[in-house]
Protein backbone atom coordinates (compact mmCIF):
# COMPACT_ATOMS: atom_id res chain seq x y z
CA UNK A 1 0.00 0.00 0.00
CA UNK A 2 1.01 2.95 -0.75
CA UNK A 3 1.80 5.87 1.74
CA UNK A 4 -0.77 8.80 1.89
CA UNK A 5 0.48 10.79 4.65
CA UNK A 6 3.77 11.93 6.61
CA UNK A 7 4.35 13.07 9.48
CA UNK A 8 7.10 16.14 10.25
CA UNK A 9 9.10 13.84 11.47
CA UNK A 10 9.57 11.29 8.57
CA UNK A 11 9.51 14.47 6.07
CA UNK A 12 12.23 15.91 8.05
CA UNK A 13 14.17 12.28 7.54
CA UNK A 14 13.28 11.85 3.99
CA UNK A 15 14.37 15.18 2.91
CA UNK A 16 17.23 16.47 5.22
CA UNK A 17 15.14 19.70 6.72
CA UNK A 18 15.23 20.54 9.93
CA UNK A 19 11.83 19.85 11.85
CA UNK A 20 11.96 23.52 13.24
CA UNK A 21 12.25 24.39 9.77
CA UNK A 22 9.20 22.11 8.43
CA UNK A 23 7.22 23.56 11.80
CA UNK A 24 7.76 27.06 10.54
CA UNK A 25 6.59 26.73 7.34
CA UNK A 26 3.50 24.87 8.70
CA UNK A 27 3.16 27.86 10.78
CA UNK A 28 3.18 30.39 8.10
CA UNK A 29 1.14 28.54 5.89
CA UNK A 30 3.69 26.99 3.54
CA UNK A 31 3.40 23.93 4.32
CA UNK A 32 -0.82 22.66 4.55
CA UNK A 33 -1.17 20.25 7.23
CA UNK A 34 -4.36 17.26 8.80
CA UNK A 35 -4.51 17.90 12.21
CA UNK A 36 -6.33 14.00 14.36
CA UNK A 37 -6.16 14.95 17.90
CA UNK A 38 -2.73 15.54 18.43
CA UNK A 39 -1.47 14.34 15.23
CA UNK A 40 -0.59 16.30 12.36
CA UNK A 41 0.17 15.23 8.97
CA UNK A 42 0.72 16.24 5.46
CA UNK A 43 -1.24 14.90 2.96
CA UNK A 44 1.25 12.98 0.33
CA UNK A 45 -0.01 15.02 -2.50
CA UNK A 46 0.35 18.35 -0.12
CA UNK A 47 4.34 17.19 0.46
CA UNK A 48 4.59 17.01 -3.58
CA UNK A 49 3.49 20.72 -4.11
CA UNK A 50 5.78 21.97 -1.29
CA UNK A 51 8.68 20.19 -2.45
CA UNK A 52 8.54 21.23 -6.02
CA UNK A 53 7.74 25.00 -5.12
CA UNK A 54 10.16 25.11 -2.09
CA UNK A 55 9.47 26.82 0.54
CA UNK A 56 9.85 30.19 -0.96
CA UNK A 57 7.19 28.97 -3.57
CA UNK A 58 3.63 30.44 -2.00
CA UNK A 59 3.63 33.90 -2.66
CA UNK A 60 1.33 36.88 -2.53
CA UNK A 61 0.65 37.41 -6.26
CA UNK A 62 -1.48 40.61 -4.82
CA UNK A 63 1.75 42.07 -3.94
CA UNK A 64 2.85 41.45 -8.19
CA UNK A 65 3.01 44.32 -10.46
Amino acid sequence: MQKVAWSITEISQATGLSIGFLRNDVRNGRLPVKKFGRRVLVLQIDLQDYLQEGSCGKRDESNVA
